[in-house]
């Protein structure tokens, strides 16, 4: 038997048969296993944090990993590296299964190195990416890295060039899911950004191009690391942060759930799952959830789960851009994205913020083949100088992009208001959606009644009160009643909302066929 010495990992003799070498070889993986120390171990439990593997764990089906280039040391010299040349070098790669579906991944290991990256490490990550590419699988990084490893240089720089090139590469292709468990800075931290799905976990992970000693001597301001870049900032004010929980496990149980609602590739369509609720079920309790009355506020989540597979759902950036809802369910089965105004933010106008979650969502769903229902109740356009100078022309058109783009099935159902640009750009008939309905709720019109008075309104009228009031009568008799945009076709059907389950049931199973081409080309040059 051979023994290994332990700071360096190298055998301190020779074995001298087949089964010396196996009991070697077992040594050496028990090492890289094991980790740099127990102390490294303690340390990394202490902040609150688990190991690499223990993530991995919680991650994956048990017994399903895979593990590749365990083995893999780094060969930089200087700066005190050429003695210390631990196994895996930092990041543990590899693959497994989740409810028995292959999933890619890489782990940083923060006992190491930090989880600094370095250049073995860096090709590591490489591989098990080009990996899941040609695996046609989705990929999982567990970030809890120290950025680029000091010592070795560009040469690090360069290996985080390369993660770019590759998750640029799978876009679109595989799912990408990034989840920050640590701290992410500088470069690091555009590889989630270029990912689908970025989770964080509040206090212990946080993410910024530079840190708070840099902001403070550059512009003054003091700040904490998570206040200027935690789960939390990122989750409700920069938009980084799809998904923030408050501890890893629950953040990790997330994953797993958000995975089984993906496809594996762009080639196939998410999973379809066997449904004890019934397509025909009625939800009578609708009727009483959407107030008749335009100006009085509702919970569109309350909607959503009286419509979806077991009121289950998993909303994407819950806690930003709030007046819009964006969120993955099951109808019958079958899973949909869905895009809702939120009456109870800002009454469930668009503004900046919400076209931009909105678009990125619609173009996750059409890359991943997930079929779209979008549940409008929009006034239209917030106004304001902030909004135009911010540019809410292009970043609308993001969303309108989106939507004409989009060659998934599409379904549009109006519940109320649905005003102006606003209506047309969340998936109107017009711009492309395979079927539009409407409850009998619905007020379809470029602006509200009262604000198309005011533009037609004759002020040198005997009576001007009696005769704007008369004004907002007739609009809303003659061009805004339930049935305007139906004897006009721009509606397919005016449908009881009780039955808007089933409905949405025999729709999407009219559209699983569906196929559409677009025009032969490089790619779009979509609005920024």
């Amino acid at each position: 038997m051979t023994v290994l010495e332990e700071t360096t990992g190298e055998p301190t003799g020779e074995p001298t048969d087949a089964r010396g070498r196996v009991a070697e070889l077992h040594d050496i993986r028990a090492q890289a296993v094991a980790g740099p120390s127990e102390k490294a171990t303690k340390a990394q439990h202490a902040k609150g944090k688990l190991t690499a593997r223990e993530r991995i764990e919680l991650l994956l089906d048990p017994g399903s990993f895979q593990e590749v280039e365990q083995l893999r040391r780094h060969r930089a010299t200087g700066f005190g590296l050429e003695a210390k040349k631990p196994y895996t070098d930092g990041v543990i790669t590899g693959w497994g299964t989740v409810e028995g579906r292959t999933v890619f991944l890489y782990a940083h290991d923060f006992r190491i190195f930090g989880g600094a990256l370095g250049e073995a490490h860096a090709t590591k990550i490489h591989k098990i990416m080009d990996m899941a590419i040609a695996a046609g699988a989705p990929l999982v990084s567990l970030n809890d890295g120290a950025g680029a490893r000091i010592q070795e240089g560009v040469s690090a720089l360069a290996g985080y060039g390369g993660i770019f090139q590759r998750n640029t590469k799978a876009s679109g292709v595989i799912p990408q899911i990034s989840v920050m468990l640590g701290p992410c800075a500088g470069g690091a931290a555009y590889s989630p950004a270029l990912t689908d799905f970025v989770f964080m976990v509040r206090e212990t992970s946080q993410m910024f191009i530079t840190g708070p000693d840099v902001v403070k001597a550059v512009t003054g301001e003091e700040i904490t690391q998570n206040g200027l870049g935690g789960a939390d900032v990122h989750a409700e004010t920069s938009g980084v942060c799809h998904f923030a929980y408050d501890d890893e496990e629950t953040c990790i149980a997330e994953v797993r759930y958000l995975l089984s609602l993906l496809p594996q590739n762009n080639r196939e369509n998410p999973p379809r799952t066997e449904c004890s609720d019934p397509a025909d079920r009625r939800s009578d309790v609708l009727l009483d959830l959407v107030p008749a009355d335009g100006n009085r506020p509702y919970d569109m989540t309350k909607v959503i789960e009286e419509i979806v597979d077991d009121g289950e759902y998993l909303e994407v950036h819950e806690r930003w851009a709030r007046n819009i809802i964006c969120a993955l369910a099951r109808i019958d089965g079958q899973v949909v994205g869905i895009v809702a105004n939120q009456p109870q933010v800002l009454a469930g106008v668009l503004d900046i913020e919400a076209s931009e979650k909105a678009a990125r969502f619609v173009q996750m769903c059409d890359a991943f083949n997930v079929p779209i229902v979008t549940f409008l109740d929009v006034p239209g356009f917030l106004p304001g100088v902030d909004q135009e100078h911010g540019g809410i022309i292009r970043h609308g058109a993001k969303l309108l992009y989106a939507y004409c783009n989009a060659t998934v099935p599409r379904i549009s159902l109006i519940l109320r208001k649905a005003y102006g640009g606003a209506y047309i750009v969340m998936d109107s008939q017009s711009i492309g959606a395979d079927l539009t309905y409407a409850w009998p709720t619905n007020e379809i019109a470029v602006m509200g009644a009262e604000g198309a008075a005011n533009v037609i309104f004759r002020p040198e009228a005997e009576d001007p009160e009696a005769m704007r009031a008369r004004m907002v009568k007739e609009y809303k008799s003659e061009l805004m009643h339930p049935y305007y945009a139906a004897e006009r076709g721009l509606v397919d059907d005016v449908i009881d909302p009780a039955e808007t389950r089933e409905v949405l049931v025999k729709s999407l199973a009219m559209l699983q066929s569906k196929h559409a081409d677009l025009p032969s080309r490089k790619h779009g040059n979509p609005p920024q």
